[in-house]
């Protein structure tokens, strides 16, 4: 039997703040005028000027916390890459998921055309003042962490192939925040169409340890219209993660299975199957 999971939401970000460095990123990225001032002209863009739905604090967090999770659960069983080549240890990497899915939208203020290149030269001098006072001692660790946050930050489009684990929970977790009218999708606010319809029909996301894959990724919604965001959305991220074969998604309705997703044998696409 599958594990229980943990709820996505912006609460979840909050358990993860024990460890000194994380708490003092969280704190600098909530409290930052500019970062704070980026994500609000983000989301006047995406909401106020496009009709879209919500990017801006609000998902920061609920991203951050969905990749720590994400991470931690597959950290269980695998090692990243950063880590078994020496680039940085396990906290580091920690770091580097949150603070890139803290900021991966930044560039909604500049376009949400090629939002993640605004974000990736965006981000930059952030990064650069926040690991200032983290890492205050240790010029090249600096550098080789600001550059995992970057590749986080420009590989969270789905167009882009992740290349490292911690981008890949960045990016499964983008398309996570969907329950209650919070889907990835850009639906244009109040238009009655699949996209807002299909929106509306997710109630929670959960995360667990997975049976046939180490992560499981549960989708609870009130009817089938919710699949459309997961294979519009969720599916699409998971395909360009890097992770995919470490992922499986299972949609309910009202806990009956209607889909299951799984990385097909060539890890390179997600195939469904239908119950």
């Amino acid at each position: 039997m599958a594990k229980t999971g943990v709820v996505v939401s912006q609460d979840l970000i909050y358990s993860y703040l024990k460890e000194p460095r994380l708490k003092a990123l969280f704190n600098f990225l909530e409290h930052d005028v500019e970062v704070q001032t980026y994500l609000r002209m983000g989301n006047i863009m995406a909401v106020r000027r496009l009709h879209y739905n919500d990017h801006g604090p609000t998902h920061s967090r609920i991203v951050a916390g969905s990749a720590l999770e994400i991470f931690k659960i597959l950290s269980r069983k695998i090692t990243p890459s950063s880590v078994e080549e020496g680039l940085y240890a396990a906290e580091d990497a920690r770091l580097v998921v949150l603070c890139g899915a803290y900021l991966h939208d930044i560039g909604n203020a500049i376009h949400r055309t090629a939002h993640h290149l605004h974000g990736y030269y965006l981000a930059g001098p952030i990064i650069d003042r926040v690991l200032a006072q983290i890492y205050q001692d240790d010029q090249e660790l600096r550098l080789r962490l600001k550059a995992g946050i970057l590749h986080c930050i420009f590989a969270h489009d789905e167009e882009v192939r992740c290349l490292t684990m911690e981008a890949g929970t960045v990016t499964v977790a983008d398309g996570t925040d969907m329950a209650e009218g919070r889907a990835r999708i850009p639906y244009r606010t109040g238009k009655v169409d699949i996209h807002s319809l299909s929106a509306l029909a997710i109630r929670k996301v959960e995360l667990a340890e997975g049976e046939r894959r180490p992560v499981r990724i549960v989708v609870q919604m009130d009817n089938p219209a919710g699949v459309f965001q997961i294979e519009e959305v969720l599916e699409r991220k998971i395909a360009s993660s890097g992770i995919e074969s470490w992922i499986e998604v299972v949609a309910l309705e009202r806990d009956k299975e209607l889909k299951t997703l799984v990385a097909n044998r060539s890890g390179s696409e997600l195939q469904g199957v239908r119950v």
